[in-house]
């Protein structure tokens, strides 16, 4: 366990952000849809603030929320009372027993945060033990290729800013979404270009860009110590473990994934035999 994560996760600021979060990208919900049968027993781990709790049991027939943190439990214990949580470390799921599992989820990137390799490995090792024959483990990863940051403005929101504007004229209405679009197109392209020289700058001098996977920093919450791996790397690390990478989608899903502007990817993968793992092809 990295203590100084640890310690970032256990302050009071931290977890009410993390409770503040509600919604499902639809990266997840396509896999969660696709991959964890309604009636499923579905094991949460790195639960948080419990965005993911709504959703995930309400198709399990029974569902348990895990996070090292005090702080985000008791959090999730306020905000749903019928719920079980428990405080435990992922990569020590010993209070579970081996084959009783038809899925565990760990999103938003959790696993990065289960240091040192050593405790990653023991973390997969143990949701390989708790799942039953072809059960399910969902997760994401940090990209540590993804420099490029892509232009992003809300279009509908220009459209009825501009429709507003030419509320008596389709002519004016017509002009001021185009010269607004090109305005908050303009500011969407430098705020992006000015983010991928400052993520080229971190990231290319980095051993994790080059080799693929490895540690850097992350600055949210005043710095996080992350593991970042690009899909070749997270699907050999699975197939160590005897699980089947079968679907990889990227976090700005539904886009296709793209090596250098896609943050992290979300992986879909089923526990198997070593043969099992070998040959499957994942699906992206």
């Amino acid at each position: 366990m990295n203590s100084t994560n640890f310690q970032i996760y256990s302050r009071q600021d931290v977890a009410d952000h993390y409770a503040a979060m509600e919604d499902l990208t639809p990266c997840e919900k396509s896999l969660f849809d696709e991959f964890i049968k309604p009636g499923a027993v579905i094991l949460d781990l790195g639960v948080g603030g419990g965005r993911t709790t709504p959703y995930l049991s309400s198709r399990a027939s029974r569902y348990l929320g895990v996070d090292y943190s005090v702080e985000m439990v008791r959090r999730c214990q306020q905000k749903f009372s019928g719920r079980e949580f428990v405080i435990a470390d992922a990569s020590d799921l010993k209070f579970l027993e081996s084959g009783s599992l038809d899925a565990v989820v760990f999103a938003f990137n959790g696993m990065d945060y289960v240091i040192p390799d050593e405790a990653r490995h023991r973390c997969l090792e143990e949701c390989r033990r708790v799942l039953r024959p072809n059960g399910v483990l969902v997760f994401s990863s940090h990209n540590p290729r993804a420099v490029f940051v892509r232009p992003e403005w809300n279009r509908d929101h220009v459209r009825r800013v501009s429709d507003a504007i030419g509320v008596s004229s389709r002519l004016v209405s017509g002009a001021s979404f185009f010269l607004l679009n090109i305005a908050v197109a303009g500011r969407a392209v430098f705020r992006a270009a000015w983010g991928s020289a400052g993520r080229i700058g971190k990231r290319l001098p980095k051993s994790a860009f080059w080799r693929g996977e490895g540690y850097m920093l992350d600055a949210v919450h005043g710095g996080l110590l992350t593991h970042y791996s690009v899909p070749h790397r997270v699907r050999a690390e699975l197939q160590e473990h005897q699980f089947s990478l079968v679907k990889f989608l990227a976090n700005d899903y539904p886009r296709r994934p793209n090596s250098y502007c896609t943050d992290w990817f979300y992986y879909a993968c089923m526990k198997s035999t070593p043969e099992d793992a070998t040959e499957q092809t994942p699906r992206s």
